[in-house]
């Protein structure tokens, strides 16, 4: 089976994007954001494929694009549109193709009138990721995270913590979370493909992520 997933975070500027990149690049995977605001400051898609150095055959469109910085919800309605769930389908991959779909902001984002982040996840069917800071307040967020994800039965298959070395808050976040850490990204000097491969080979569990 290839390996899929949804990378999701804690919080809007958790480091999803160069996660998935870096996830793209080790596992060769297609990249998809389904949902992207902030688009006048430049695509998460673009991002990725820098990163990444992936060609733009190996990224899908987005399913929603909006302009302003701000939540799904609000940029649609700023926009005179409203996000619709069954109009964001899994791309057209083969069955071999490994898959990235990146959210947008947090889980409980809402994406219109009534509907939130988990509800797009539980759409895909798509197993997740949860990226989370290292940081001070990192365990009440990814454990408030987590619950929201459980309670939407969504299937979490581990944490990817982001930023500084912190064996203290990884050890909590693991046994208060019941859940297993499966990767760390430490801050990086360059942010380029060769260095996120090597973050990817010498901090992240591969069996987890390679199927």
């Amino acid at each position: 089976m290839p390996s899929r997933f949804f990378v999701t975070g804690t919080d809007t500027g958790i480091g999803k994007t160069v996660v998935s990149a870096l996830l793209c690049a080790a596992l060769d995977a297609i990249y998809w954001k389904p949902i992207q605001t902030g688009s006048r400051d430049g695509t998460d898609r673009r991002t990725v494929m820098r990163l990444a150095e992936l060609p733009r055959s190996r990224t899908r469109p987005e399913s929603y694009i909006f302009a302003p910085p701000v939540s799904p919800h609000l940029a649609a309605r700023l926009a005179g549109a409203q996000i619709e769930l069954r109009k964001i389908k899994l791309p057209e991959v083969s069955p071999q193709q490994n898959l990235i779909a990146e959210g947008a902001g947090g889980v409980l984002v809402p994406i219109n009138h009534t509907q939130l982040m988990t509800d797009v996840i539980r759409h895909l069917g798509l197993p997740v990721l949860l990226a989370s800071r290292t940081s001070l307040g990192t365990i009440n967020h990814t454990l408030l995270s987590l619950a929201a994800l459980r309670d939407a039965r969504i299937d979490v298959r581990g944490v990817i913590l982001v930023g500084r070395a912190n064996p203290e808050n990884r050890r909590a976040i693991e046994h208060y979370g019941q859940i297993a850490v499966v990767g760390w990204l430490p801050l990086l000097k360059k942010l380029d493909k060769h260095n996120l491969l090597a973050a990817y080979k010498s901090h992240f569990d591969r069996k987890a992520l390679e199927r």
